[in-house]
């Protein structure tokens, strides 16, 4: 009974992790649209969120290290490629983009995350995809292009030349991410979650810090002091903290589980966007909401 009981509560735990960490995350797409309001740019404000990171996720990649073998040569490319794909660029790509599109957009086109793991698993790998999978993606990508459709259609040829740019650019981000997810697994098992995500997240922050050093003048680092202290909040409420958080839900309730409670993300991110920054809760992207998590559901969805 008591067995029972405390894996009841395990569970209980790891899902309150997953949904917070979910949660957490989602908040950054807000925290880069207030940004904006103060007329930064995205190689700028990445610096900032990257800079504030790059503690943290030095001491993570140190604290994962203590004891264990040094990297190989291979393993620090591996480091250093997964790093820049999984989350300089990926990242960069994802703020530039949200310059032009709806926070509320920006969060159901990442989500398509599962679907682009496992395209590239086909062509890659050919992995094969079951019939199940593919009715899935088809349903996650109609709900995208309800809402895309949607944001085109209320407003004007330049805005919606912007909002195109800005889907591309997010969705190219979600691309990099995959590629992450699809070429992590080995160096997953060799490194660990913890030493890995550590090391690939600070040499992403190095490769933010050069960009700005390279693209822009050191003069642009004067920003309004509310970038500074919304890009702190962003690197450790919206950036380390979820993190740390999914892990630990990880170790409690799996990967599975985790990532179908991570499905409250994008309704987070659509209701900080309605309270936070005014946006417009529709009953298109009431849909297309729908429509994207009930497509991931079934992409996700362990067969029988």
């Amino acid at each position: 009974m008591e067995r029972a009981q405390a894996a009841t509560k395990n569970i209980a735990n790891g899902v309150l992790l997953a949904a917070a960490g979910s949660i957490a995350f989602s908040g950054k797409a807000i925290i880069v649209k207030l940004a904006y309001r103060y007329g930064v740019d995205a190689v700028t404000l990445i610096m900032y969120r990257m800079l504030f990171a790059l503690p943290i996720f030095a001491a993570m990649a140190w604290w994962a290290s203590r004891g264990q073998p040094a990297l190989t040569r291979s393993d620090w490319f591996g480091v250093l490629g997964l790093g820049f794909s999984g989350y300089y660029l990926a990242s960069f790509l994802d703020f530039a983009g949200l310059a032009f599109i709806s926070a509320s957009l920006e969060r159901l086109i990442l989500y398509l995350n599962p679907t682009l793991v496992l395209l590239l698993g086909l062509l890659l790998y050919r992995r094969k995809t079951g019939l199940r999978q593919m009715v899935g993606m088809a349903i996650s990508y109609s709900g995208v292009a309800l809402v895309f459709g949607h944001e085109l259609a209320i407003w004007d040829g330049s805005q919606r030349t912007g909002a195109a740019w800005g889907a591309l650019l997010v969705f190219l981000s979600a691309v990099c991410y995959a590629v992450y997810l699809v070429y992590s697994g080995e160096l997953v098992k060799r490194l660990g979650a913890f030493r890995l995500v550590g090391m690939a997240t600070t040499v992403a922050c190095l490769f933010c810090l050069l960009q700005f050093v390279l693209l822009r003048p050191l003069a642009a680092a004067l920003v309004a002091p509310e970038v500074i202290w919304l890009s702190l909040l962003n690197a450790t409420i919206c950036t380390a903290v979820p993190v740390l958080l999914v892990m630990l839900a990880i170790e409690r309730i799996g990967a599975a589980l985790t990532a179908q409670t991570g499905m409250i993300g994008p309704m987070a991110t659509i209701l900080m966007g309605v309270l936070i920054l005014g946006e417009p809760f529709t009953g298109w992207i009431a849909a297309g909401t729908v429509l994207v998590i009930a497509g991931i559901f079934v992409v996700t969805r362990p067969g029988h």
